[in-house]
């Protein structure tokens, strides 16, 4: 074979070769990528509360614990910790004032597999916010949302 037919021949492999690598980064990338919802701002009423439950889910009540006022940390009493892995929490809506805040949310549970699929209840609750010096602070949560954390961190 001549040298200018096997670079000819080749060719069509090499390009072959880029297409599939880069079908498979792209795929990589979508499986990376999926399922992570986007941050909001901490600065506004729905970031905290989105990171609130995402701490809280996690199970890092130190960190939970950061996006609460003093009064609700003061006043809290121990309670069994939510079950977090069957709960799905949605943003209905914000209402913003100059120094409150409303985020809605809907709270839906999984339980059970039975034979027609697990069952689900949901609900529409509230997280109230209070501006204090500036930042928004949770002043009081849904109850199954609720933690306290240990005393010593009060």
């Amino acid at each position: 074979m001549a040298p200018s037919q096997e670079k000819s021949a080749k060719t069509p492999l090499i390009i072959l070769g880029v297409i599939i690598i880069l079908v498979l980064v792209a795929a990589l990338s979508i499986v990376l990528t999926r399922g992570e919802p986007t941050l909001l701002a901490e600065s506004t009423p729905a970031g905290v509360v989105q990171r609130y439950v995402a701490a809280a889910v996690d199970g890092d009540e130190t960190t939970a614990a950061g996006y609460l006022t003093n009064d609700v940390l003061a006043n809290c009493s121990p309670m069994e910790q939510f079950q977090a892995d069957n709960l799905t929490i949605t943003l209905i809506s914000t209402k913003e004032r100059s120094d409150s805040a409303d985020v809605a949310v809907s709270i839906a549970s999984f339980s059970g597999n039975g034979p027609f699929g697990a069952q689900e209840s949901s609900y529409e609750d509230v997280f109230s916010l209070v501006k204090i010096v500036g930042a928004w602070r949770i002043a009081s949560t849904p109850w199954d949302l609720a933690i306290c954390p240990n005393e010593g961190m009060k």
